[in-house]
């Protein structure tokens, strides 16, 4: 299954993205199409063995439009087409301003001038005529659009300005008094303004991924042969070792092989503090090295660096759609249509009335003018947009609008205790003798050692390393075997040897000093020889600075606290006590995580499954939200809805926040965009006139309509202010 974002030019409002959405989803091997008018771009996936994109391109333009695979570049067709719109709209000014001045002035009692006044309706024939070829690009998308009866919002547009002028031009040569011109001028005129405020203001949404990609570094430094050479960075390979300066960027991910540095690492991961970064460790490229010299090796180039993936998953996630757009996105697609009807029954009815065709004509321009599925369309993508800015600058991975909305429903979050409430780092701490036993505890380690020495859990590890700690040389061992959730067995010099869990162990309540150290919180593992229990060895696992502090956030915000653990009951309560965790979940085999899971759904619950990403992949699917914490790994990465880049548990509350902070956004922007067009149709269509005497002036209607979407960018751009 392929997944590609595509670029798309020559949408003008949701209509537009509606339209192109419903012809990809009706395409064979599209699975899903997701069109973002706010970033003008698509996120599709597909099947490869049934179509390509070459297939996919044809289909846009065949709807008149162009698409191109986005791969996250940047590029300067922004600020052209920014550029453009801006040289367009000053040269409308120029020759809309001395129309308004020869249209208004006689009704406020301007002065003009009588050569003047005796060619008015020409000269703002000429005008008008140059204003209109300046914006011709809204004319001829409106035109070819009503041709494909694929109407958008360039066609009301169209229809409204092109009914003006004509109207206008046929009155000026049978001399008529009545003329539109002006009209039609301004509705273009504030069009094309809203149309130039929304391209800034959409541009100041997607700044949190630009100010990502232009973390990326241009050039690198690397030692060949003993020398320091400078190449771009696109040339740099796998193995290559690059030299970072103080002050430098680190251009790609790496192992530090030779010295020491303080790495700015803010933003990437949030972290105010710059880290600590010694020989052996890793680094990522786009942070800032502060202070000291180092030398790396490069592990990861190109599109497989830390950097790219985020940039990668955050440029999905705003081109994703949250589940409450479908409903903006129905309604738009059928929007222009129906307006289209709206404008002519009202332009009809007030002919039967008996009005003149000029008002008729009035009311015709003032509906298809004010309506706007702009807004409508722009009202949730904004939010997200900016919304999973807010969590990226924090370092928080929000993956799709659906997680973005999911989140804020959130009542219960289901902890995985080893490597996320807890660091994932145990030690060993105590080692018991059992007293019928003839094994001291230099021995018992060295059996345990020599058997876990096989193993990859975190318990053996802390095992080995207190072995490898009193330089205990290991035995062979034969016959190894792991028994999932409880140890390991194996022979050494012909005796069965067990190492795993005391609770695995029949008897053993019945061992002294077990109940003693699991009340600490500690987890006991057995030493059995053949038969016999011939030690104990208590490990513990060190908890997460923030845990507690995590948990209290959550339990502020309403959220209730499970912990998961294989440990037994004593253990995963003494650690639970500690943090003030509301349900233990004690004694879970890691085949057993995804059904707990949803047990707790079952109980009616909406649950997000915390896990370190790597072996908690089964619960973190099952959960209603999978939040993988895990310093940004590459496993962590494809897993869960929610990637926490630091080992900061706080980070879930945090998510759980903006969640809800932008959801609220959502919802004004849309309650807004609706009202917006419930109000604003009826109005323009006459409604209040025989009541009151009000009549929308299509150019007050134009100025309404611009400044709507506008205005529901801005009230998304007021979430930059979020602390």
């Amino acid at each position: 299954m392929g997944k590609s974002i595509l670029k798309i030019t020559g949408m003008h409002c949701a209509s537009c993205a509606s339209s192109i959405e419903v012809s990809l989803k009706e395409t064979k091997g599209i699975k899903s199409a997701n069109i973002n008018i706010a970033t003008e771009k698509a996120l599709i996936e597909y099947d490869s063995n049934i179509i390509d994109l070459g297939k996919v391109f044809e289909i846009i333009k065949s709807l008149g439009y162009s698409a191109v695979e986005d791969f996250g570049e940047e590029n300067n067709s922004e600020n052209k087409y920014l550029k453009l719109l801006k040289i367009k709209l000053g040269l409308s000014f120029v020759f809309a301003l001395p129309l308004m001045y020869l249209a208004m002035a006689p009704m406020f009692g301007i002065y003009v001038p009588e050569f003047l006044t005796e060619k008015n309706n020409y000269i703002q024939f000429i005008l008008a005529t140059l204003v209109i070829v300046i914006n011709f690009g809204i004319w001829s998308s409106g035109l070819k659009n009503i041709v494909r009866l694929r109407p958008n919002m360039d066609s009301l547009i169209f229809l409204g300005t092109f009914s003006a002028y004509v109207y206008s031009l046929l009155g000026m040569f049978i001399g008529m008094e009545e003329s539109y011109f002006e009209s039609a001028v301004f509705i273009i005129l504030f069009i094309s303004l809203g149309k130039f405020l929304e391209t800034i203001t959409k541009g100041k949404a997607t700044a949190a991924v630009k100010k990502l990609a232009g973390l990326q570094s241009k050039d690198a430094i690397i030692e060949k042969n003993g020398e320091e050479i400078s190449i771009r960075i696109e040339n740099v390979k796998i193995g290559d070792i690059v030299i970072v300066k103080p002050g430098w960027k680190i251009p790609v991910d790496g192992i530090i092989m030779e010295g020491f540095a303080a790495i700015d690492e803010k933003a990437i991961t949030g972290e105010s503090i710059p880290v600590d970064k010694k020989v052996g460790d890793e680094i990522i490229g786009g942070t800032i090295n502060k202070t000291g010299y180092i030398k790396f090796r490069a592990t990861k180039i190109g599109k497989d660096t830390m950097l790219a993936n985020i940039i990668k998953i955050v440029e999905e996630a705003i081109n994703s759609k949250a589940p409450i757009q479908l409903l903006a996105d129905t309604v738009s697609y059928y929007f222009v249509p129906a307006i289209l009807a709206i404008a002519f029954i009202a332009a009809g009815v007030w002919l039967l009335f008996g009005y003149s065709f000029s008002f008729a004509l009035a009311i015709f321009i003032a509906v298809l003018i004010i309506a706007c599925p702009c807004a409508l369309g722009l009202a949730t993508p904004t939010a997200v947009i900016i919304g999973t800015g807010l969590a990226a600058e924090r370092g928080i991975l929000i993956k799709s609008g659906k997680a973005l909305e999911i989140a804020r429903k959130i009542n219960y979050v289901v902890f995985d205790k080893t490597g996320t409430l807890t660091k994932g780092e145990p030690e060993v701490t105590d080692i018991l003798e059992i007293d019928n036993a003839k094994f001291n505890k230099k021995e018992i380690l060295k059996i345990a050692a020599s058997a876990e020495n096989y193993s990859e859990h975190p318990l053996a590890q802390a095992i080995v390393n207190e072995a490898k700690k009193e330089k205990i040389s290991l035995i062979k061992v034969s016959n190894f075997e792991v028994l999932p959730g409880e140890g390991v067995k194996c022979e050494i010099d012909k005796k069965k040897i067990f190492v795993g869990k005391i609770s695995s162990l029949k008897n053993s309540k019945e061992i002294e000093g077990v109940s003693v150290l699991e009340n600490k919180g500690k987890t006991v593992i057995a030493i059995k020889v053949d038969s016999d229990v011939v030690g104990l060895i208590a490990i513990s696992d060190t908890l997460r600075e923030h845990s507690k502090d995590a948990v209290n956030s959550l339990h502020k915000n309403g959220v209730k606290v499970a912990m998961l653990t294989g440990d037994n009951k004593r253990v995963g309560d003494a650690i639970a006590e500690k943090l003030g965790i509301d349900r233990v979940l004690s004694e879970v085999m890691p085949s057993e995580k995804a059904k707990t899971v949803r047990e707790i759904q079952d109980e009616g619950n909406v649950v997000a499954m915390v896990g370190d990403g790597i072996n908690d992949a089964p619960a973190l699917a099952q959960s209603d939200l999978g939040i993988a914490i895990g310093s940004g790994t590459d496993i962590a990465m494809e897993t869960g809805d929610i990637v926490l880049i630091k080992n900061d548990v706080r980070d879930v509350a945090k998510a759980i926040k903006i969640s809800s902070y932008t959801f609220r956004k959502i919802k004004q922007n849309l309650f807004w965009a609706f009202v917006y067009n419930i109000v604003g149709v009826p109005v323009a269509a006459g409604v209040l006139y025989p009541l009151t005497g009000i009549l929308l002036n299509p150019m007050i209607a134009a100025a309404a309509m611009a400044f709507s979407s506008v205005s529901v960018v801005l009230n998304s751009l007021l979430m930059k202010t979020y602390k």
